[in-house]
């Protein structure tokens, strides 16, 4: 894991206000030195797969957006040997416990709810760093 304070992350979020707020609130995070932000599932596995691109620290996805979703690319990072080892979260407005548990059988770090306040969005990258945390 890179030095805990120029982290980069790429976050995958089809809406538009709630990509304003979490670019927003990882930038203003001193922990992370570089925010991505993709439209969706597609666009996020493109991003990785581009040799021209910086190998993100952490990825953060939603899981509703359209043409591919979030379960179905973290499906594709992490079978990928060359991706899985970026730890991987989900946030989400949905509740649906079938969509945790497919996130735990992934792998992934953590099952977020979308928070429903900026205050509240301010905790996503802090509860990231704790969990990555060596």
């Amino acid at each position: 894991m890179p030095e805990k304070f120029n982290l980069h992350i790429i976050i995958a979020e089809d809406d538009n206000d709630d990509a304003d707020v979490i670019f927003e609130t990882f930038t203003k995070n001193p922990n992370f030195g570089k925010v991505s932000l993709v439209p969706n599932g597609e666009e996020l596995l493109n991003y990785l797969k581009d040799a021209s691109t910086e190998t993100p620290d952490v990825i953060l996805t939603d899981i509703n957006m359209p043409i591919v979703d979030g379960i179905e690319a973290l499906q594709e990072i992490l079978n990928n040997t060359e991706l899985k080892n970026i730890p991987c979260f989900v946030y989400s407005t949905s509740i649906n416990p079938s969509y945790k548990e497919k996130c735990d059988v992934l792998g992934v770090k953590a099952y977020l709810i979308k928070p429903y306040s900026f205050e509240a969005f301010e905790e996503i990258p802090k509860t990231i760093l704790r969990i990555i945390e060596v």
